[in-house]
């Protein structure tokens, strides 16, 4: 028997092993969470959070250490869906009509489908929440999600607070049990579940941890009174997402597929609270970066980015410290698929396959880039050098004067713009052409579609409303400034599909809540205010008002009404201006915050 075994063992030693080939078609889960930052990872050197599944899928992975998105949400999710920056593709802001996606640029669904993917999405899309612009418009074909861009936004279900809501179901709402990450993680492990035979591009862009900061309080009690936690709330909800993932992990392994699965980590910008500033001096940890969420240096934009597929070849456990961005993932996605990208698509985007084979000679190949990190908060056109920095693999330019060696100084403490004028001015012209590149689409409006046969009626909220002012402060783009009844309005970019008969339902509060249009609901307020305050009014509505192009319609605003229904006949087709409003006894006014139009003939 001890001679059988020697031998077996023997043979095993001295035979190689079989190559297995990778499945031409892999499965494709992309994970992106939301306001988490680089530090805000165990496995990054944060000495409090708990994210044990995490920094496994870290040791496992190929990390790019130099990644970047853009500073704010939308416009990195657009970037990433593309493979296009987000100037390119239309989209800027995080709200007021700027966070919605051409609908004629091709997303990374749209691509995996016509390869013959199944495709779903299970969490925050923040890139149109009217057609054609939703995310079954665009590529997806299960979608579970929530309105705008955080839950409590003005398009989402009223008063969803994490836990037990309504989410959209394929356009439809639907009432949830659970808390949001656990909802989102579970229909995914479902998706691929249902299938395994065939391919699947999942996208899980959770919407945790942004705020409001609302987390399982076996959670957050983890790092209550830690001194050392910024928020405990917001550290909870990072290790309730961990805790998610690895339940995500062990059903890979169930159904057989986790080393034919392309899993990706990343967020979507810097951190929101994993460091703040009180008087007492900084709390939290941001792994040595300057900056967070919605800043141009370093903290605002470069992001963890990690690769792990085992049945591919990827070596795990190696770090690739070349300048990288968003909008690589889709080529690099496509070439490691076998997914043909259509004709005509131009991407900003570079395939980084050969680095994460690790091919010979591929870091040496790999060429200098410079690429920009810059965030607008204009909602008319975008202006030069709004918290921009503009990136070389050792320089950064920020702002437009200051200039850091990150070599020398990580932390980007030390401007040394009057000591290498040269590498100032080159820079510069780089940025000078980069913007005339992608400033061609600025002019360009997204119109969301009223008649049209995919959506009748069309729900419009005051989340998506255009000012002349382009002040984000103008606007209730959330459920608390609903609540508050501020004396503002806008107007939506609309394009009429059909020509006939239309019905406005113009509405103070959402169907849903069954409030009547002069009823006040102080009472709903959330007890958290997570989001800009808006001055509170008073208004009793006695007129409702539309417009539409050189069309003005009103009628008078019934005691005890919920909404007032308007009716504009042969209302014809193409492009205009929409408003709708309320008008007091005293001429004073406020939008229609929501808004249902239907064609009725």
């Amino acid at each position: 028997m001890d001679f059988l075994l020697r031998v077996f063992l023997l043979v095993a030693v001295a035979w190689p092993p079989i190559a297995v080939a990778a499945p031409p078609s892999p499965h494709v889960v992309l994970i992106m969470t939301d306001d988490q930052g680089y530090g805000d990872l165990g496995c990054h050197g944060n000495p409090v959070i708990q994210t044990p599944h995490l920094d496994r899928i870290f040791a496992e992975s190929v990390r790019l250490t130099n990644f970047h998105v853009d500073p704010a949400c939308a416009p990195t999710r657009a970037a990433l869906m593309t493979g296009r920056t987000s100037h390119r593709a239309g989209l800027w802001h995080v709200v007021m009509g700027r966070t919605i996606l051409h609908s004629d640029e091709v997303t990374m669904a749209e691509v995996f489908r016509r390869g013959g993917y199944r495709t779903a999405m299970f969490g925050k899309w923040h890139l149109g929440d009217n057609y054609p612009f939703r995310p079954q418009d665009q590529g997806f074909e299960e979608v579970w999600t929530h309105g705008g861009g955080v839950v409590g936004h003005t398009p989402d279900y009223w008063m969803n607070d994490y836990f037990d809501d309504h989410y959209l179901h394929n356009g439809e709402w639907e009432e949830v049990e659970g808390y949001c990450t656990d909802v989102w993680i579970d229909r995914a492990i479902d998706f691929l579940g249902a299938a395994t035979d065939e391919p699947a591009l999942v996208y899980l862009p959770l919407n945790a941890p942004h705020g409001p900061f609302q987390v399982p309080e076996r959670f957050e009690a983890l790092y209550r009174d830690n001194p050392k936690v910024p928020d405990a709330a917001f550290y909870g909800m990072i290790t309730a997402i961990d805790e998610a993932v690895g339940r995500l992990e062990r059903s890979l392994v169930e159904l057989g597929i986790r080393d034919d699965t392309i899993l990706l980590f990343l967020t979507d910008n810097g951190t929101s609270r994993g460091i703040i500033f009180p008087k007492g001096g900084p709390v939290g940890f941001n792994a040595g970066m300057r900056g967070k969420k919605a800043s141009p240096y370093e903290g605002g934009h470069r992001v963890p980015c990690f690769v792990r597929w085992p049945g591919g070849g990827l070596e795990g456990g190696r770090d690739i410290d070349r300048l990288t961005a968003h909008y690589d993932l889709l080529p690099t996605l496509c070439e490691l698929c076998g997914v043909s990208l259509p004709q005509g698509v131009h991407l900003d985007g570079k395939s980084l396959g050969s680095l994460l084979r690790g091919r010979s000679g591929a870091l040496e190949a790999w060429p200098e880039r410079t690429l920009v990190a810059e965030l607008q908060l204009t909602v008319t056109q975008p202006e030069k050098w709004s918290r921009t920095s503009v990136m070389a693999d050792r320089w950064r330019l920020v702002n437009e004067t200051e200039l850091y060696d990150l070599r020398a100084d990580p932390g980007q403490k030390k401007d040394v713009a009057g000591a290498h004028p040269e590498i100032l001015k080159s820079l510069t012209a780089a940025y000078e052409q980069w913007w005339e590149d992608v400033s061609e689409n600025h002019g360009r409006d997204c119109e969301i579609a009223l008649g049209s046969d995919h959506e009748n009626p069309a729900r419009i909220t005051s989340y998506h409303w255009n000012n002349e002012s382009g002040e984000q402060r103008d606007m209730p783009w959330a459920h608390h400034h609903i609540v508050a009844g501020p004396l503002q309005n806008g107007f939506w970019r609309v394009r009429v599909e059909k020509a006939g008969r239309y019905m406005f339902r113009l509405r103070r509060w959402p169907a849903e809540s069954g409030l009547r249009i002069n009823e006040s609901a102080d009472h709903l307020e959330p007890p958290e205010k997570p989001f800009h305050p808006l001055e509170a009014a008073k208004l009793e509505a006695v007129v409702a008002r539309v417009r539409i192009g050189e069309r003005e319609r009103e009628a008078p605003v019934a005691a005890g009404a919920k909404f007032v229904e308007i009716a504009i006949e042969n209302l014809a087709a193409g492009s205009a201006e929409l408003r709708a409003w309320f008008v007091d006894a005293e001429g004073r006014a406020r939008g229609a915050y929501y808004v249902e139009i239907e064609r009725a003939d």
